[in-house]
């Protein structure tokens, strides 16, 4: 059973932030998928909830603005995110990122902004969004402000999102995505309805005549307590060879993370992904950019 002590239907934006103002104890719900569950499980005991499921019009769909940036609602499903002319136009990887959440049913209740709250490590978009440098705009009775990915995750599940703000949008501009192809990687012991061991999101652009890596981003999920860019291997590699780099990127991207040993994976096996799902990612985002490998 669940226990849930009020639940608050939010009108609007600013009705949700008016009353996570009034109640310090108030979390926001939109798919409730995760968080649900650990109430179910005695995790957030006596909850008090705030829905953003109706907010459709504010906070729903992905939609193109004039200056070529994308800009996703929190609470659209991973599904939508997946197929979204928009996302496969321009953003392709987090489409295929998105649908990689657990399984069917999931991933047509499950929101891009609730797997972005939550702030695991092990999230199947975090990786991707980090590799893009998605900027996170949120909202309270106090303002608005924009807080770049970089400086979201505060350590392992936890974020610097405030109690009494709301996730209103993200944003991914034009500038990061644009003469990038990429390729998300996760590994996990089951092929559906598995959190991931590791994640690997490579997005790379070549110069014209496709030999050479003009540059490269490179993010992880479950390399270290919370997402991150192996800024050094990133450097390490822009503007070699392609075939240098994809030799090279393997040996560099262990050293630039910092795995841990889990009841999941140990420290030993996740370094060995990290180098091997470096390297492929990089080989699958090359090729789809143009690139004979």
């Amino acid at each position: 059973m669940y226990d849930i002590e009020y639940l608050h239907e939010a009108t609007s934006v600013e009705d949700a932030v008016q009353v996570l103002a009034r109640d310090p104890q108030a979390r926001v719900i939109a798919g409730g998928t995760d968080l649900l569950v650990k109430n179910r499980d005695g995790k957030f005991p006596a909850a008090h909830l705030v829905s953003i499921h109706e907010l459709h019009d504010e906070l729903d769909g992905v939609t193109l603005a004039d200056d070529g940036t994308v800009e996703i609602g929190p609470i659209t499903w991973f599904h939508h995110v997946t197929t979204s002319p928009v996302i496969q136009a321009t953003v392709p990887t987090l489409g295929d990122a998105c649908d990689t959440p657990g399984g069917p049913q999931l991933r047509v209740s499950g929101t891009i902004g609730g797997n972005v709250c939550n702030a695991a490590t092990s999230a199947d978009t975090a990786s991707t969004l980090y590799a893009y440098g998605a900027l996170l705009d949120v909202r309270s009775a106090r303002g608005e402000r924009t807080i770049p990915i970089e400086e979201w995750y505060a350590g392992p599940g936890k974020s610097t999102l405030a109690q009494d703000e709301l996730l209103v949008r993200i944003r991914i501009p034009k500038g990061h995505y644009e003469g990038f192809t990429g390729h998300y990687f996760k590994y996990g012991k089951r092929r559906a309805l598995e959190i991931a061991t590791l994640g690997c999101c490579c997005l790379v652009k070549l110069s014209a005549d496709k030999t050479l890596v003009d540059d490269i981003r490179l993010a992880f999920g479950v390399a270290g307590p919370t997402p991150l860019r192996a800024l050094k291997a990133e450097e390490a590699v822009r503007g070699l060879p392609l075939a240098k780099a994809v030799e090279a990127i393997g040996a560099l991207a262990q050293a630039d993370t910092h795995p841990r040993d889990s009841w999941r994976a140990s420290k030993a096996f996740r370094l060995q992904l990290i180098g091997e799902m470096s390297r492929r990612s990089l080989v699958a985002a090359a090729r789809k950019g143009g690139a004979t490998l």
